[in-house]
């Protein structure tokens, strides 16, 4: 008998053990699903803020996910850290502070998940920016780097057309490079990053080849005037009188378009 209600006890604690059991695998199920659900609920209203150009409260809220392991959430951060840097009311010490804070965003984001087209495309750009503040002989010994992570993010996503455009500005940017940072580059580098204004003139067009595909030629007014310029320094100023009016003549929503519009009146005289 004692042994029968030994066991009974046995059973009894059994049952409760795998009642709770059960129990924790039901709640843990949907705290998991719901915080599935959460990141997406941020996402479209962090995609959102950014179409209405809502800087601040976009950092705001995807500031809050900072220790998140979900790729989309952080390359989204690293993202408005910068565009939030960009702005004009940033003081130059916060400037410098979300730089920094973008890059480990964008870092933790490749982190997460490597086959992530945006997290290379945001790597690469903030590593740039970093450089802006750590000297010309950083920025040139991260050149490789970031355009390694141009290439990753065009390999995964070929129809992104702002990647394209961003692996032509790095092609324009060795191409004008002066004579003081080539020599800087050579002694950094056995074989330095190089490039021409062909190269530059091959990637404009695949960028608009893309663009046609998607039927959005006229995508971002900053590459307009960069075919001028590179047609331009080609010597075929029909051509890039045409790339300069066309980038002149586009639409000033931001404040990056007003400066474009800036740059072509002051580069179409050479034309």
């Amino acid at each position: 008998q004692v042994l029968r209600k030994s066991l009974q006890r046995g059973f009894t604690l059994s049952t409760g053990s795998f009642l709770l059991y059960e129990a924790h695998k039901l709640i843990s199920g949907f705290t998991e699903v719901h915080a599935s659900f959460k990141v997406e609920e941020v996402i479209e209203q962090a995609d959102y803020l950014y179409g209405s150009g809502e800087t601040e409260k976009l950092y705001r809220l995807l500031v809050q996910h900072k220790n998140s392991d979900d790729a989309e959430l952080l390359w989204r951060l690293a993202r408005a850290s910068r565009d939030l840097a960009q702005l004009s009311s940033t003081s130059a010490e916060e400037k410098r502070q979300l730089a920094y804070e973008a890059l480990e965003y964008a870092k933790k984001a490749l982190e997460k998940n490597e086959a992530n087209f945006a997290a290379h495309k945001w790597y690469a750009i903030c590593l740039s920016d970093v450089g802006d503040f750590e000297g010309i002989k950083t920025k040139i010994g991260n050149a490789f780097v970031i355009k390694e992570h141009f290439q990753r993010a065009i390999e995964l996503n070929p129809k992104d057309a702002t990647t394209i455009h961003l692996i032509g500005i790095w092609c324009y940017s060795f191409a004008e490079m002066p004579w003081y940072q080539r020599k800087i580059a050579a002694t950094l580098f056995a074989t330095p990053p190089t490039s021409t204004f062909q190269e530059y003139a091959a990637h404009s067009h695949l960028k608009l080849f893309s663009c046609l595909y998607t039927a959005d030629p006229n995508f971002y007014s900053k590459n307009l005037l960069f075919l001028g310029k590179t047609y331009l320094k080609l010597n075929n100023k029909k051509m890039a009188l045409l790339w300069l009016s066309k980038a002149k003549d586009y639409p000033a929503h931001t404040e990056e378009d007003k400066q474009v519009v800036k740059n072509c009146n002051s580069t179409i005289i050479y034309c």
